[in-house]
C-alpha cells in the first residue's frame, strides 16, 4: 500500500486532488489516503506515551506498513502547514517513516511558490529518517482539470506518472 499524505487538511483542496490524480495514474497499484491528519492531537511529548491516542495509533501503523509515501503540500507563510508538520512530529519517537520510499511535492498556485515550504518539507523528512526519492514543486497553474474532475491529459499528468514509475523501481 502507497499512503498519500496531503498537507491540506480540506479533503477537496488541490493537494488532495493531485493526489487523488496520483493514484489515478497509477491503477496497478494501491493507494491509501491519511485523510485525517486535522483529527491528531497537538503533539506534545506528554501525549506520547501509554495509552497513545487512537488516532495516532492508527497514522504510526498506516505510515509503518506503507511500502512509499507520496506528500503534497501547499505553502503557508513560506512553511508546511501546522496540519502536516504536526502529523511528522508524531513519527519522530517512533520512527514509522525510517528508510520509507518517500516522494516529496509541493502545490502551490504558480511559481516561485513552495520552494521554502519543499525545503521545510525535506528537513522533517531528512530527520525522520525518510528515503526521499525525489522531491517536485508542482503548479496548479499548469494543472487541467478534466470535466469528471480528473486530471487532464497534460505536462503535469506526466509528470505525476514519472514520479509515480519512480515507486516501482
Amino acid at each position: 500500500m502507497r499512503l498519500l499524505v496531503s498537507g491540506s487538511p480540506h479533503p477537496a483542496s488541490a493537494n488532495s486532488r493531485l493526489l487523488d490524480a496520483f493514484a489515478a495514474l497509477d491503477p496497478a497499484s494501491a493507494y491509501k489516503s491519511a485523510d485525517y491528519l486535522a483529527d491528531l492531537p497537538v503533539f506534545q511529548p506528554a501525549l506520547d506515551k501509554s495509552p497513545i491516542p487512537e488516532i495516532v495509533t492508527r497514522w504510526r501503523r498506516e505510515v509503518g506498513v506503507a511500502e512509499a509515501v507520496i506528500v503534497c503540500t501547499p505553502a503557508y507563510l513560506h512553511n508546511i502547514p501546522g496540519v502536516l508538520k504536526n502529523a511528522l512530529d508524531w513519527l519522530a519517537s517512533s520512527g514509522e517513516l525510517n528508510a520509507v520510499p518517500t516522494i516529496a511535492m509541493t502545490f502551490t498556485p504558480g511559481p516561485p511558490r513552495g520552494a521554502r515550504a519543499m525545503q521545510s518539507l525535506l528537513w522533517s523528512l531528512t530527520a525522520l529518517n525518510a528515503r526521499v526519492l525525489t522531491s517536485a514543486e508542482l503548479y496548479q497553474s499548469d494543472a487541467i482539470w478534466a470535466d469528471n474532475g480528473e486530471l487532464a491529459e497534460s505536462d503535469l499528468s506526466e509528470m505525476i506518472a514519472a514520479l509515480a514509475s519512480l515507486l516501482d523501481e
